[in-house]
């Protein structure tokens, strides 16, 4: 009798456990996203000072495109750290609440999780219905 509620334990933790999966795994995929916008808004920002410092050298006064160049570098910089930041507080958000802290919106996101599965297995139910409407009307003619 023992074994008999032994896979029913082992089928309850799994159930948790690749919901945690699916969790990680956004949460990888999110902030990775979001890292590697970052990483390229820096880079295209370090390609462009260096192609566009040659240029105003030679082909303008030397104050003004200056002062754009400096504006654009600071904006491209600021950028970049704010797709950075914007990746960590992601990661954070998504790590506490795979850990169960409750982040702030946690329960609107669990309570859309619930609409949406409920609406999709209803839809599921309808689908069904009409399948089997549809089939008893086919053998009939």
């Amino acid at each position: 009798m023992a074994e008999h509620f032994q896979p029913q334990h082992q089928q309850q933790q799994s159930q948790p456990r690749s919901h945690q999966v699916v969790k990680a795994a956004t949460a990888v995929t999110a902030g990775g996203s979001l890292l590697v916008l970052s990483g390229l808004t820096l880079a295209g920002t370090v390609v462009a000072l260096a192609l566009a410092t040659p240029l105003l050298v030679i082909f303008s006064p030397v104050l003004v495109p200056a002062a754009i160049a400096v504006c654009l570098i600071i904006a491209g910089f600021l950028s970049s750290g704010g797709f950075g930041v914007a990746a960590v507080t992601v990661f954070s958000w998504i790590f506490r609440y795979v850990t169960g802290k409750q982040p702030p919106g946690a329960n609107q996101l669990d309570q859309a999780r619930m609409k949406l599965a409920s609406k999709a297995r209803e839809m599921k139910d309808k689908a069904e219905q009409f399948g089997l409407q549809h089939q008893g009307g086919s053998q009939a003619s």
